[in-house]
């Protein structure tokens, strides 16, 4: 198994924290992982995004050129990024955000109106969560409670754990709805 994933948003979209998240779950997994930030500018509000590998070997190289999977948080991640991915490759993309379809036919699209779930929730911050529970419910390539074990050890501030807890769990159901 290879997956290769970029996440990519605005700078305090939480990009960086959910593919953070889906390495931490993955290692749990016992899969090897690696996650690597772009930081810089992007933390002001630019495009922040992560490289994440997920493999059942050693993984050789942390960075991520051609990914299987992009999460766009924003349209400008999309678009960035849209033409890196592999043919047949998975977008993961916020219609809530993103005005627009992808422009490449020779890969699968999972479109979630992450933004407009968290609010609904009560918190837009948790629309990573949505997304990333999209992914595991879409894809299965992460158990639920695996990701919510993770999320114990990544979330600071344990009164949190609620709402991404329910987040997780709305966009897995979004994703196990939209599975072909």
């Amino acid at each position: 198994m290879e997956t290769s994933i970029i996440v990519s948003g605005f700078g305090g979209q939480g990009a960086l924290f959910a593919g953070q998240l889906l390495a931490y779950a993955a290692m749990d997994s016992g899969r090897s992982v690696t996650w690597i930030p772009s930081y810089g500018p992007e933390m002001r509000g630019g495009t922040a995004n992560c490289h994440v590998n997920i493999r059942d070997i050693e993984v050789g190289s942390p960075m991520v050129s051609n990914p299987t999977v992009l999460i766009a948080l924003n349209r400008p991640s999309m678009e960035k990024f849209e033409n890196e991915l592999r043919p047949g490759g998975l977008l993961i993309y916020d219609t809530s955000l993103i005005d627009v379809e992808p422009r490449r036919k020779d890969i699968e699209t999972l479109p979630i109106p992450a933004t407009k779930m968290a609010d609904e929730l009560g918190n837009t911050r948790v629309a990573n969560m949505l997304v990333i529970g999209a992914y595991i419910g879409y894809t299965g390539l992460l158990g639920k409670e695996t990701v919510y074990e993770s999320l114990k050890s990544a979330v600071k501030h344990k009164r949190f754990m609620g709402i991404n807890q329910r987040a997780v769990d709305a966009g897995y159901e979004f994703g196990l709805k939209n599975r072909k």
